[in-house]
């Protein structure tokens, strides 16, 4: 799309804002980088030829300036506790539609408990967890749905290869973990839950070939917050692959490394997601490279369909909820193999 219309990306100068930077410029936007590291912003600006809008979250006026004349604006920079409602204020101040790509559960529980009257009255669109988790497992969870209105349970399994985590999934994960005082978390009785036991290991049986791998259960993500927000389904659980949940709480475990021209990591990840009702079962599963990278198209893609009116709903709304799911899917081509087709569902 040859929009040339300006999106406002809030921490572009981060590993997962760079990656959207490239992909708006790609589709034809023109992105405006914001954040309030001013150094990291003017080399940013220098590399890529695009206009630096400094701002700080504890400055609106600042926020203000930054969203002068911009049609979206894309929230990248975590920990999200801080960044999400001072952001989201602005951009109901400028009128403009909001995304971000928190994965932090607390975060977007209270984007959905701050912001739904306020947005839903003013016909805004505020699109919390617009990226891996939070967003793709609502939309393959929405698309296996198809034509159910309720169904007893969702299942979302992540395989990753590897996970080399950011700096800013560090420093978000340490934020949860605060808020929660050391807890963890997980959706059960259509409801959150905070437990002080360990979680289950179990295996789950992936599609082939990858087959029956061991994972931790309830690791709970952000998509006990989306796919919840507007699916009638109580219980909601998230798993990860062992190998993968080790790398991404081990202090050692380095940053993500480059290995082609886009930027994009070695890491492959396979998202396998199974709902149930009664004794029927759909499945969904995507496949692709870079948990991180991938994270664009889908934000991207969003604002797209955003700004076009490809849109079903208004307010505080997660993925599945404001966008035709299987066509959204399908949109991501190639960045993400996607498999709708009923088959099978692996039995944690």
């Amino acid at each position: 799309m040859e929009s040339g219309q300006t999106v406002v990306v809030f921490g572009a100068y981060g590993h997962t804002g760079r990656f959207v930077v490239a992909e708006l410029r790609e589709r034809g936007f023109l992105p405006a980088l914001s954040g309030r590291d001013a150094d990291k912003l003017k080399a940013l600006a220098y590399e890529t030829g695009l206009e630096a809008r400094p701002a700080s979250v504890d400055d609106p006026d600042s926020l203000d300036r930054a969203l002068a004349g911009a049609a979206a604006l894309i929230n990248c920079a975590g920990p999200f506790a801080a960044t999400a409602a001072p952001l989201v204020e602005a951009a109901l101040r400028a009128g403009i539609p909001y995304l971000d790509v928190a994965a932090e559960i607390e975060a977007n529980v209270d984007t959905f408990a701050r912001f739904a009257d306020r947005a839903r009255d003013a016909g805004a669109v505020i699109v919390p967890a617009m990226a891996f988790f939070g967003g793709l497992g609502d939309l393959l969870a929405t698309a296996a749905m198809g034509d159910w209105t309720a169904a007893d349970e969702a299942h979302i399994a992540y395989a990753l290869s590897s996970w080399h985590p950011t700096a800013g999934t560090r420093t978000s994960g340490v934020v949860s973990r605060e808020r929660r005082g050391g807890r963890r978390i997980r959706y059960t009785n259509g409801r959150l839950e905070h437990r002080d036991d360990a979680p289950p290991t179990l295996n789950w049986h992936f599609p082939d070939p990858m087959g029956p791998r061991p994972v931790i259960g309830e690791f709970t993500m952000a998509d006990v917050v989306t796919v919840p927000s507007h699916l009638s389904i109580p219980e909601v659980q998230t798993y990860m692959t062992v190998e993968a949940a080790r790398d991404v709480v081990a202090s050692d475990t380095p940053t993500p490394a480059a290995v082609d021209e886009r930027g994009r990591s070695a890491q492959t990840f396979l998202v396998d997601v199974v709902v149930r009702s009664g004794g029927a079962e759909r499945r969904a599963v995507a496949r692709g490279q870079d948990i991180y990278a991938v994270t664009a198209p889908l934000v991207v893609e969003a604002v797209d369909r955003v700004l076009t009116g490809r849109t079903k709903a208004v307010g505080v709304v997660s993925a599945g909820e404001i966008f035709d799911a299987p066509d959204f899917l399908r949109a991501l081509s190639p960045h993400i193999t996607v498999d709708l087709r009923s088959q099978p569902a692996g039995r944690p």
